[in-house]
């Protein structure tokens, strides 16, 4: 793969500094200092007109006056002067820079003139830029600080990425005393250019980082937050601290659902999907930082609390529970442990109280105990600083214990005299904290990782491939709205817009007079519903605009006069369409559920599911997830709502098919149609019978967005599927593949020859696990793309070929693979895929292809001269061919 386009700011090898300075107290003077102090092993070269040396280095008066371009300018000169330094950059060659100067991201017309033409000038020479108004960048292992901070970082596998300097400080100031090391510490400033999203994707394959860290203010670019964090967290921990929650929108005012969701709800659900985890203090933050840092993890959520005191182990469990972590059940044979090495009035169970007399070695013969113990995950010993403990020496025999296994975290309560014991355990690098709060908080932390995780891995269901909506239908109520003057649907465009896309509901129809409505509920059938017919009356009931239960014509006649008389004296300025009139849909044991959408500033559309009714915004049970849906994620949102649990929604069973099903069109729906800003489908009736939306709401806006601009997370372009025709006639459909053919690929992967699965991956590679299968099938549109040939002429669809393209660091070229099912090669398949990727990547804008081809492969060296690749041999290893080609 390609050099990222980063390298130059995470691995330089010379860096200039603009505005070096030995003047004390100066930003140029301390960021020339730190580099010294650090040991920067590539050439720094001071830039200043008015020195001609610093630090005992030659200082040049102009960045043009350097020799050679370096690979880093780090610019500390007064923000009058950022752009002509900016513009020097660029002239010369330098395609990184850091801005330390203050002052730029301050409010004002003139800032905000001066920043737009620094970042125009950069953009023009291609000059990528972190800050302005940032601390610097740290990379300890290679010497490099970057910063006016005073603080240092030691060597470490921790990244720490930041929008706060103070906060950065403060991090670095905690972790020196407890010797936490950093692969990377970076505080990113004002977005302009560099964001979150880009540092993320360098992250993930910076072989020094193991775990990484966020703090986050704002999020600007959202698709780029997501691609780079779901790239990270899939192959590291990310830990995540968000502050400065938005103010709640118009929405909050406009359905039920944009009353129960919130900005801080997105961005729980955006972490959710990319498999980061939240936490919501500083606090906790340092705790999961230091428990990443000693690369522990959690195989399950059971764990065992060994102390000297019942108080604290007391106040373990209910922090443990609190949790959602569980006190583990220990075994007979570790019970029957325990009652040898521990006196007879040991309570007998979790937590295990060792009593206020323990020595070391007894505390350690219990934890050794318990982590042989199957049913135990991980350990909290916590001691007290009694009369007869020994804080340094039980440090001591817990250092040397073998927890390599499973992790296990100490909690020496107290100040003066387990100090010392504390600093043997920061010595050893074994986890420790000050109170059982903060070791409960890093084994959270730790457990909702494993969780996330678990929900990456998952596969869904082939059956829940869903059939195409009727998008024609749906846009034309959009438009005719729209040409109305209306940004909310009435009830019946709304229902209209779900029977689009099969979501079930009642039949409506809208009557302007009595008689009308007598006549609706004659045809419809009795009893009958009927509810004012508004587009600017949202909560139809609150103006008394409903009547339910209906059983003859006279009530309906007499209902529709009501209702007309009501809703003029409560809402004399509302224009009125008459009131829609339905059948009752009153099942005997059905539940009202609560489907919805809002439209966040940042993450796009947020999908909710939970209670419904009436008394929706009291009762506030809802889950939000960011779309696209699949089957799985469907599951995995119902069943995080009290509703959920009690309707047994884990469970399989048609209620839940259905339900599933409305969710996964519900999505479909958001994904297709970026004028949809809110749906409120409330109430939704449930019963064993299945679902239908009784009511519905829909707001739409005018919007120049096209395709998924609107979307956080790409979803399935199902507008790149189409039939191909082969030159011998043979006919397969070619689309982007989908998580629900995990089954499909392993087939198709296990079912190559020996020797075609060699070509293909370069190895003798077997039966395909679960993590390949996951990496192959649930992949970001956004940044790759796998085009499946499917032949689905038998009564199974089988999967005949696949061509994929992964975006190179650089982000402007993408490597290749191809392979076809021995059966299906020499009909032009290869070909015909190749032709399609290279037309879908061109269409992303990325400027080349290229890929490996063994150099026995000579099939597919010939497929490459066809298609217009340029050979070129790997220096040092002839049994591999490069191909590529400008696209």
């Amino acid at each position: 793969m390609g050099t990222h386009y980063l390298e130059h700011f995470f691995r330089p090898e010379s860096i200039a500094v603009v505005g070096a300075s030995e003047t004390p107290g100066s930003v140029g003077e301390q960021v020339m200092r730190n580099l010294l102090d650090a040991g920067f092993r590539g050439a720094i070269s001071p830039v200043n007109p008015r020195h001609g040396e610093v630090h005992g280095l030659a200082c040049a008066p102009r960045v043009r006056a350097l020799e050679h371009a370096p690979d880093l300018a780090v610019i500390c000169v007064p923000p009058r002067a950022i752009h002509q330094v900016v513009e020097e950059c660029g002239r010369h060659g330098i395609r990184a820079v850091v801005i330390l100067a203050a002052g730029m991201g301050e409010s004002g017309t003139g800032v905000k003139r001066l920043e737009q033409a620094v970042m125009a000038t950069a953009r023009r020479h291609g000059v990528r830029v972190i800050g302005p108004d940032w601390v610097g960048l740290m990379r300890p292992h290679l010497g490099l600080n970057a910063t006016f901070s005073r603080s240092r970082a030691l060597p470490g596998q921790l990244a720490l990425v930041s929008q706060s300097g103070a906060l950065t400080s403060a991090v670095l100031d905690w972790a020196e005393s407890r010797r936490v090391g950093f692969s990377t510490v970076c505080s990113l400033g004002d977005t302009t250019d560099v964001d979150f999203g880009d540092v993320l994707d360098y992250l993930a394959l910076d072989p020094e980082t193991r775990s990484i860290l966020l703090y986050v203010e704002t999020i600007t670019d959202a698709r780029r937050f997501m691609g780079g964090l779901r790239a990270a967290a899939r192959l590291k921990p990310v830990i995540v601290m968000k502050v400065g929650r938005q103010q709640e929108s118009y929405r909050a005012t406009s359905s039920h659902t944009g009353a129960l969701v919130g900005a801080d709800d997105a961005f729980d659900a955006a972490l959710g999907r990319a498999g980061a985890v939240r936490v919501p203090t500083i606090g906790q933050l340092f705790a999961a930082a230091e428990l990443l840092a000693s690369g522990k993890r959690l195989a399950g959520d059971r764990i065992a609390v060994i102390t000297n005191g019942g108080g604290p182990g007391i106040i373990a469990t209910d922090l443990l529970v609190e949790r959602q972590l569980q006190l583990a059940r220990l075994g007979e044979k570790t019970l029957a442990a325990l009652n040898r090495h521990l006196p007879a009035r040991w309570p007998g169970d979790n937590p295990v109280d060792v009593l206020g007399d323990a020595d070391p070695k007894r505390f350690a013969a219990a934890l050794d105990a318990c982590l042989d113990d199957d049913n135990v995950d991980g350990a909290l010993v916590i001691l007290a600083p009694q009369a007869r403990t020994d804080p340094e020496g039980t440090a001591e025999q817990l250092c040397q214990a073998d927890t390599r296994r499973k992790p296990v975290l100490g909690s020496w309560m107290g100040g003066s005299r387990i100090r010392t014991a504390r600093e043997r355990f920061t010595a050893a690098g074994f986890p420790n904290f000050a109170t059982p709060e903060n070791a409960t908080e890093a084994l959270s932390a730790l457990s909702r990782y494993r969780r996330s995780q678990a929900l990456l891995m998952q596969l869904p269901d082939a059956a829940s491939a869903r059939s195409e909506p009727d998008l024609q239908t749906a846009q034309e109520v959009i438009s005719r709205a729209l040409e109305a003057g209306q940004t909310r649907l009435t009830p019946l465009q709304s229902k209209t817009m779900l029977q689009a896309f099969a979501i079930p509901v009642t039949t409506t129809m809208v009557a302007r007079s009595a008689e009308e409505a007598r006549d609706a509920a004659q045809r419809l059938g009795l009893p009958v519903a009927m509810k004012i017919n508004s587009p600017e009356i949202t909560h139809k009931a609150a103006v008394d605009g409903v009547r339910l239960n209906l059983v003859d014509g006279e009530a309906v006649a007499a209902a529709y006069t009501d209702i007309l008389e009501a809703v003029r004296k409560a809402r004399p300025d509302a224009a009125v369409d008459g009131v829609s009139v339905e059948p009752m849909h009153t099942p005997r044991h059905g539940s009202e559920i609560m489907l919805g959408v809002v439209r966040d500033p940042v993450f796009g559309p947020v999908i909710s599911f939970g209670a419904g009714g009436s008394m929706v915004e009291v009762i506030r049970d809802r889950a939000v997830s960011l779309p696209p849906l699949n089957d799985f994620l469907a599951r995995d949102l119902m069943a995080r709502t009290r509703v959920g649990r009690f309707l047994q929604l884990d469970q399989d069973s048609h209620l839940r098919r259905e339900l599933e099903h409305a969710l996964l069109r519900l999505s479909d729906l958001v994904c297709s149609l970026p004028r949809v800003t809110d749906v409120d489908i409330n109430p939704v009736i449930a019963d064993a019978q299945g679902v239908v939306a009784v009511d519905a709401r829909i707001h739409v806006r005018d919007s120049r967005s096209d395709g998924y601009g609107h979307m956080a997370i790409m979803p399935y372009p199902r507008h790149l599927a189409r039939r191909e025709t082969l030159p011998g006639g043979h006919e397969v459909l070619v689309r982007p593949i989908r998580p629900e053919d995990a089954e499909m690929e392993q087939a198709f992967i296990e079912g190559l020859s020996d020797r075609s699965r060699y070509y293909r991956f370069m190895d003798h590679m077997g039966h395909v696990g679960l993590a390949m299968l996951v990496r192959f099938t649930q992949i970001d549109y956004d940044r790759e793309m796998a085009l499946v040939a499917v032949d689905d002429s038998g009564e199974t669809p089988r999967q005949v070929g696949v061509a994929r393209y992964v975006t190179n660091p650089d982000g402007r070229s993408c490597e290749f693979a191809v392979a076809v099912a021995d059966d299906w090669q020499g009909r032009g398949l290869g070909r015909r895929l190749m032709e399609r990727l290279m037309t879908v990547a061109r269409e992303r804008d990325l400027d080349r292809m290229e890929g490996q081809v063994l150099a026995e492969n000579r099939g597919m060296l010939g497929l490459m001269d066809r298609l217009g690749f340029r050979r070129q041999r790997i220096p040092g290893d002839y049994s591999v061919v490069q191909v590529e080609r400008s696209l």
